[in-house]
C-alpha cells in the first residue's frame, strides 16, 4: 500500500527534506523562543521521520509547498512503511508532541499546518489498521471487562521481572521507557472530556481530578513520576529520553494519543482509560516493591504505591460510573469500548515482550543504554 500526502512538489532544498520528499520553508526573522518546558527535537530514525523534522526546525510558513510523502508496503522493520516500525512511529510521536509541550525551536504554529496534519493523518490510518490486525475481532464488553479484572500471577511481564529477578540497572531502564508517557499523565484521556455526556463526563473527571494531585501540585503523579526518575539517577526533564525509547514504547503513547484526538475513536479511548486503571493495582504494587528492593527510597517507590490505593478506587468509578452510563446512552460505543481495550493490551504486550525480550538476552532494552547518557547510577 501506498500513502501519499502533501500538496505541490516543491524543489528540493535540504539534505534531510530529500529523503522524504519534503521542502522545509525558509526560516523567517521572527522565530520562536525557546520554552524550558519543550524538550528538542529527536533524531530522525528513517526518511519520514527525517523529513517532518527538517520542515519542523524550520518556521511555520502557510505558503510553503511541500513534496508528498510516500509510504511504502510494510517490509522489515527499517522500512518507512512499517506502522510498528522506528520511522513511522517516531514521527507520529513527533506529531502528537505538537500537542502537548511541542518541542524547543518549534514555531507552534505547526501544530495546525495542513502538510503537517495529513502526514499526520497517513501515519495514523496505517497505525490504526495494524493495531485493528493485531486485535481481530474484539470480545463482548462485559467479557473484555472481566478479562481486566483477572490479575495474572503467573505473568511474564516487565513487572513480574522486576519483582522476581530484575537488577537495577532493568528497573532504570523501564522507567526510562514510561517516561514518555508519565510525565503527561491524564493528559491524552483529557481529551476525551467535551466528547462524552453528563454523568460518564463528571465521572471521569472526577478520577483525572485525583491524576492531578487533587488540587496539590505536588501529588500530581507526573511529578510523583519525576521524583522517582530522581531518586533513580535519571532526568526527569520531560521528554529527555525520547531519543532513547524504541518504538515498542513510542506505540504505547500514541495509541492514547490516536484515541484522545478523534471523537470517532472516543470509546476506544474509554476503553484504554479503564484498561490502564483496572489492571495497574497488582502491576503497580509489584513495581513498588521491586524497587524497594533494589534500594529506592520512599520517594521512589510512592509513584506506584500511589497508584495501588488510587487505581483500586478508580477501577470502580471507570466500571460503574463512566462505562455503564455511557454504553446505556449509546449502546453503539460498546465494541468501541472493547476494541479500546484489546488494542491497549496487545500494544502493552508487544511493548512487555520487547523489554523482557533483550533483558533476558542481557541487553539493553533502550536503543542507547543509559550508561552511554548519564554517569553509571549507584550499585
Amino acid at each position: 500500500m501506498t500513502i501519499a500526502v502533501g500538496g505541490t512538489p516543491a524543489d528540493s532544498r535540504s539534505a534531510a527534506g530529500r529523503g522524504a520528499g519534503v521542502t522545509a520553508p525558509s526560516r523567517t526573522a521572527a522565530e520562536p523562543a525557546s520554552r524550558s518546558a519543550a524538550p528538542a527535537l529527536p533524531g530522525p530514525r528513517g526518511p519520514v521521520s527525517a523529513g517532518l523534522l527538517a520542515a519542523l526546525r524550520a518556521a511555520a510558513d502557510p505558503a510553503a509547498t511541500f513534496a508528498p510523502v510516500a509510504l511504502s508496503d510494510p517490509g522489515d522493520p527499517g522500512d518507512p512503511g512499517d506502522p510498528w516500525g522506528e520511522d513511522l512511529q517516531l514521527a507520529l510521536y513527533t506529531c502528537y508532541e505538537l500537542h502537548y509541550q511541542g518541542f524547543a525551536d518549534v514555531d507552534p504554529d505547526w501544530e495546525w499546518h495542513p502538510w503537517q496534519l495529513a502526514l499526520r493523518s497517513a501515519l495514523e490510518q496505517a497505525f490504526l489498521a495494524a493495531v485493528r490486525a493485531a486485535t481481530g475481532e474484539p470480545p463482548p464488553l462485559a467479557r473484555a471487562l472481566a478479562g481486566l479484572l483477572a490479575d495474572d500471577t503467573g505473568g511474564t511481564g516487565p513487572s513480574h521481572h522486576l519483582l522476581d529477578h530484575g537488577e537495577r540497572w532493568q528497573a532504570r531502564e523501564y522507567v526510562a521507557h514510561r517516561s514518555l508517557y508519565h510525565l503527561k499523565e491524564a493528559d491524552p484521556q483529557m481529551w476525551v472530556v467535551p466528547r462524552l455526556p453528563n454523568p460518564a463526563k463528571a465521572a471521569l473527571v472526577t478520577v483525572q481530578y485525583d491524576e492531578y494531585g487533587a488540587g496539590r501540585p505536588e501529588r500530581a503523579h507526573a511529578q510523583l513520576f519525576a521524583e522517582m526518575m530522581a531518586d533513580l539517577d535519571l532526568d526527569p526533564s520531560y521528554g529527555h529520553y525520547l531519543d532513547a525509547v524504541p518504538a515498542p514504547a513510542l506505540a504505547v503513547v500514541n495509541l492514547m494519543s490516536l484515541f484522545g484526538l478523534h471523537r470517532s475513536l472516543r470509546g476506544a479511548l474509554i476503553g484504554q482509560f479503564a484498561t490502564v486503571e483496572i489492571t495497574s493495582p497488582p502491576g503497580a504494587a509489584r513495581l513498588a516493591a521491586a524497587l524497594e528492593r533494589l534500594g529506592a527510597s520512599p520517594a521512589g517507590t510512592l509513584f506506584y504505591r500511589e497508584h495501588v490505593v488510587a487505581d483500586a478506587v478508580h477501577e470502580q468509578l471507570v466500571r460503574r460510573t463512566v462505562i455503564t452510563p455511557l454504553v446505556e446512552d449509546d449502546p453503539s460505543l460498546g465494541p468501541d469500548i472493547a476494541f479500546g481495550i484489546a488494542a491497549t493490551t496487545a500494544v502493552e504486550a508487544r511493548f512487555g515482550a520487547h523489554v523482557v525480550g533483550c533483558w533476558r538476552d542481557g541487553r539493553s532494552s533502550l536503543r542507547t543504554p543509559l550508561t552511554a547518557l548519564a554517569p553509571q547510577a549507584k550499585s
